[in-house]
């Protein structure tokens, strides 16, 4: 439940947004929910609040392909970057460098196929080798989709569980992390007042959705 007055506020704010979108805008965001077609731009910008990339750039939702981290590095041996960068790049044609999300649908299909799982290496695009960044980055994922049972589950309904479920878990591992257990057994009340909340964007209806699965000091 969003009990902080931010939390409502900004579940509010987003409502009306996407009221406003729709009223000027009929249909946007069932065609955003198709796919994403962005303009040939990965941006690779800093987590700076003060510097969201569609405010700055006038772009819309689907525009720009993102990633954003502190102070905007690209680590030549960090996984997630690459994996975003292959994923622009080979998947999305981006050239300058949903709940519909691309990919939670790729670990879905490969939990779906007859033969999962494999032996050996985990492919969840087979296509590229395992060592592909894609396939190492997205393998907790696929692994996460095949222990739900969903190989018979129509892909429409299939689909929302994989992504609600991956938001739980994903919860759950920054509950775990160091960062925040010694925030939360710290004795300063202000470090141990943070909190982490389980939201899920749905790109058909540009709404917000809570899945009240909140972990703070209490949790513990």
């Amino acid at each position: 439940m969003a009990t902080h007055d931010v939390l409502i506020s900004l579940l509010s704010a987003n409502s009306q947004w996407a009221k406003d979108v729709e009223a000027a805008e009929p249909n946007f965001f069932q065609q955003s929910a198709k796919g994403q077609t962005p303009h040939q731009t990965l941006w690779i910008g800093c987590a700076d609040s003060r510097v969201p990339e569609s405010v700055i750039t006038g772009a819309r939702p689907g525009d720009i392909f993102v990633h954003r981290n502190i102070a905007n590095q690209f680590p030549i041996d960090d996984v997630n970057s690459a994996a975003v960068l292959a994923y622009a790049v080979n998947h999305l044609g981006v050239q300058h460098g949903h709940t519909e999300c691309g990919g939670a649908a790729a670990c879905l299909n490969a939990a779906q196929r007859p033969t999962f799982p494999e032996e050996g290496p985990l492919l969840t695009i087979p296509s590229l080798p395992y060592e592909d960044p894609l396939n190492r980055w997205l393998e907790p994922l696929t692994t996460l989709t095949g222990s739900l049972h969903l190989s018979t589950t129509p892909k429409e309904e299939a689909l929302p569980v994989v992504i609600e479920e991956n938001v739980k878990l994903q919860v759950e591992n920054l509950s775990k992390t160091t960062t925040l257990t010694n925030a939360w057994a710290s004795s300063d009340a202000k470090k141990r007042n943070v909190y982490v909340h389980g939201w899920v964007y749905n790109l058909s209806t540009g709404l917000l959705k809570d899945l009240e699965i909140t972990k703070g000091p209490s949790s513990v």
